[in-house]
């Protein structure tokens, strides 16, 4: 079956498979937060436990989880990470900088670093804006395309909430020079809400987006 991304809470998950890395997008919760299980070999790593702990753990099933990572600080994308680590015993990631307001992180995480999933490895990517710790995580596929997941930082229309005009602007910094100055147009991104897209169909509204100043 092919690929959309377009999942709604209640419904069934959505399956991509690389090759070298499977991808397993499901919505659950009040604020239809995406949360995404990613598979290399024998080993799982969740992205945001974000709520409906059950909904997570049958979809994380039998293969057991290594690792949660979670995007940023803000309440709707770790309602399920107690649960989901007391049933499966996975280490808990963050960036430093939203680490201190989610419960439950036994590793901070800084620009740069690399977390593994079995012979797949995801770059962090520090966005600051949305909140101060944000991050995106960034698969180079040896056999296609770059593959980002970018929380609340980036969606189909532009970035998320920003509070003040300093945040807005730092947020659209960070999203040029690490994201669209660095990554090609067919670098396809999963964001923590909604549907999925590629840098191409939003690049040429950049400009837009800074001018419209949230």
């Amino acid at each position: 079956m092919t690929y959309t991304g377009d999942v709604s809470v209640g419904g069934p998950a959505d399956v991509r498979d690389l090759g070298g890395l499977t991808i397993t997008k499901v919505a659950v919760g009040p604020m239809e937060n995406n949360a995404y299980l990613l598979r290399s070999g024998n080993e799982q790593l969740l992205i945001d436990a974000a709520n409906e702990a059950p909904t997570l753990l049958k979809v994380i099933g039998d293969g057991g989880l290594a690792t949660i990572v979670t995007t940023h600080r803000h309440g709707d994308h770790w309602q399920a990470l107690s649960e989901v680590i007391a049933s499966t015993g996975a280490e808990s990631l963050a960036h430093i900088d939203d680490a201190a307001e989610i419960p439950l992180v036994n590793r901070d995480l800084r620009e740069g670093e690399t977390i593994t999933v079995g012979d797949a490895a995801l770059e962090v990517i520090h966005l600051v804006g949305h909140t101060p710790g944000s991050i995106a995580l960034l698969y180079q596929d040896p056999n296609g395309t770059a593959h980002l997941w970018t929380g609340d930082s980036l969606f189909p229309g532009g970035h998320g909430k920003t509070v003040t005009t300093e945040d807005h602007i730092s947020l659209m910094d960070d999203l040029e020079a690490k994201v669209f100055n660095r990554l090609p147009d067919d670098t396809w991104f999963y964001p923590g809400h909604g549907k999925d897209s590629t840098l191409g169909n939003e690049r040429p509204h950049l400009k837009e987006w800074r001018d419209r100043g949230w």
